[in-house]
């Protein structure tokens, strides 16, 4: 996969791969039927890791990193992830807003020059019943994260035994590295 290949979606497909010791994503595009196409890029992520980092790659041989992202501290309450491309260089930053994600989760996504883009999951009471039932963390939620107010992107889990979302980006300028990253996030860090 190319950057410009990837810039150009409108919408993707994250599906996760359910394994034991680890959790393994992979990154579709779109067809314009509205089929799951090829295939992205592969995300790993160690469970049960002192300090947060998932690298994507272009496929599952994991040969040829695209981006990656990392916690800035331990802590993981309100923590700081930054984003980088395939050389390491910075290209935004994520967040959870921890106050506001007492009842109902917010994240924050930074382009460089871009601003600060806001999502929250759309359904109050889908988030509390999530939060406070602990048999229920399965049901499907939807993210809408917006830019002065216009949508941005939106990421909805679907039903199914494995976790799917799907991804629409609505702002052409909005470097779909991050969205891609911040998909990941949603499930890998979303119940912590």
């Amino acid at each position: 996969m190319t950057q410009d290949t990837l810039q150009q979606q409108t919408h993707l497909i994250v599906r996760q791969r359910i394994r034991l010791m680890v959790n393994q994503y992979e990154v579709h595009a779109v067809s314009p039927t509205g089929d799951e196409a090829g295939i992205l890029a592969f995300a790993q992520q160690k469970r049960l890791a002192f300090k947060e980092q998932v690298t994507l790659y272009t496929d599952d041989t994991k040969q040829y990193p695209v981006l990656g992202f990392k916690a800035r501290q331990v802590i993981d309450l309100g923590a700081t992830y930054d984003v980088f491309d395939a050389n390491g260089q910075p290209i935004g930053l994520f967040r959870k807003n921890f106050a506001a994600s007492l009842l109902r989760s917010s994240w924050v996504v930074e382009q460089p020059g871009y601003g600060e883009i806001a999502g929250q999951e759309r359904n109050p009471w889908v988030a509390v019943l999530r939060r406070f039932i602990d048999y229920l963390s399965w049901l499907p939620y939807h993210f809408d994260f917006t830019i002065q107010g216009r949508p941005a992107f939106s990421v909805v889990r679907k039903w199914g035994l494995k976790d799917t979302y799907q991804v629409s980006i609505y702002d052409q300028y909005l470097d779909r590295r991050l969205v891609v990253a911040m998909a990941v996030a949603l499930d890998a860090l979303q119940s912590r």
